[in-house]
């Protein structure tokens, strides 16, 4: 059986950021937050910041727990998705609330991060499992 070789600090960070992702599904979800995207119209488009950033966040938590014993292509695809999921959700999160329109042109660079990350982890050598 191959043991879990975790990356304490990728570990970290994608705690963090699915805690961030929690803690801003609640701010659109309630109070003062809630109220500014609702006036502005973009409750919708914040809410799609939260649905990529959650199971992005958790799948990254779940991939750091292998990373001492993948291959570095796993590592660059694991960071691929991290930014990708910063830029793209984070875009969309100051987009929305802040109305920054400047920002517009890093959300879709963020899903490219998002699908490069993909893509990586799908031509990466991992290690193989024993019967």
């Amino acid at each position: 059986m191959t043991t879990l070789s975790p990356d304490r600090d990728l570990l970290r960070l994608a705690a963090l950021s699915a805690f961030a992702a929690v803690a801003l599904g609640a701010m659109g979800a309630h109070g003062a937050v809630h109220d500014v995207l609702l006036a502005a119209g973009k409750l919708e488009s914040w809410e799609t910041g939260v649905r990529y950033h959650l199971p992005h966040s958790m799948f990254l938590y779940i991939l750091a727990l292998f990373l001492g014993t993948a291959d570095k292509s796993v590592v660059r695809g694991w960071h691929l998705l991290f930014y990708g999921m910063l830029l793209f959700s984070g875009s969309i999160y100051l987009l929305a609330y802040f109305g920054w329109n400047w920002l517009g042109p890093v959300t879709p660079l963020g899903g490219l991060l998002l699908m490069g990350g993909w893509l990586m982890l799908a031509l990466a050598r991992w290690p193989k499992v024993p019967k």
